[in-house]
């Protein structure tokens, strides 16, 4: 496949029933107001053309990642795959560990619950009261591997899964994200690009019942090569 097809994300595992890609920064998910490209259907015009597929395609996205965040995201080929995966995350069989560089010096080792409201007239997450009557409970652990000049590499294990979640809670905590201009600091320099990777995700195959695990590697860009490098996450995709 040339650079072109594959713009925007780079394919990682593919099977009849599963799709796994790392997402590039600053790609919406979905289709959005802004009328950018989106992954979801950069996906469907992939299949499209790698296959030779008359008609539409069928893609489902079974989870989401903020536009600016990067890294590994699954999604469903076929209905029945996508309401089998739906489950397990409605089941919380689904882990997904993130990495995240953040502003200032994060605690060795936090479990972060608040309450957080979602205005979706202005696309905005706020930390509210429990009794607000459209809060959600919102929880994650996270534990800092490194701290050097002023910024804090962590690990973010999600608990829940609410909307700008890991961005909310780790700015109310006092240590935003960098690059994070609706949540963190609006001082700082203009086209940073935010400091989230989604790093693994584990679930269940829909169809073959085995365990699945996808990874994609801490960037080597700025801010994240502040940093040591980590070791890599051994990916389990061996299908018979």
């Amino acid at each position: 496949m040339s650079d072109i097809e594959t713009r925007g994300f780079t394919p990682v595992f593919e099977d009849n029933h599963v799709m796994a890609v790392i997402k590039e920064p600053n790609i919406p998910v979905q289709e959005d107001a802004s009328g950018d490209p989106d992954l979801l259907n950069m996906l469907k015009g992939y299949i499209k053309r790698k296959y030779n597929k008359p008609g539409n395609v069928f893609m489902a996205l079974v989870h989401r990642l903020d536009r600016p965040a990067s890294g590994i995201m699954i999604f469903a080929r076929t209905s029945k795959a996508a309401s089998r995966i739906a489950d397990q995350f409605r089941r919380k069989k689904v882990q997904k560990s993130y990495l995240a560089v953040v502003e200032g010096k994060a605690p060795e080792e936090a479990e972060l619950r608040n309450y957080l409201y979602k205005d979706n007239s202005i696309n905005v997450v706020s930390v509210v009261e429990p009794e607000h009557p459209k809060a959600k409970e919102a929880i994650l652990r996270l534990r800092c591997l490194q701290y050097k000049d002023g910024l804090s590499l962590i690990e973010i294990d999600l608990i829940t899964g609410r909307s700008h979640q890991i961005r909310v809670q780790c700015s109310h905590a006092g240590f935003p994200l960098w690059g994070d201009y609706k949540y963190g600091f609006r001082d700082q320099p203009e086209r940073r690009i935010m400091a989230l990777l989604s790093r693994s995700i584990t679930f269940e195959h829909p169809v073959r019942k085995v365990p699945l695990c996808f990874t994609s590697d801490m960037p080597d860009s700025e801010p994240w090569s502040v940093f040591d490098p980590l070791p890599p996450l051994e990916d389990d995709a061996n299908l018979v």
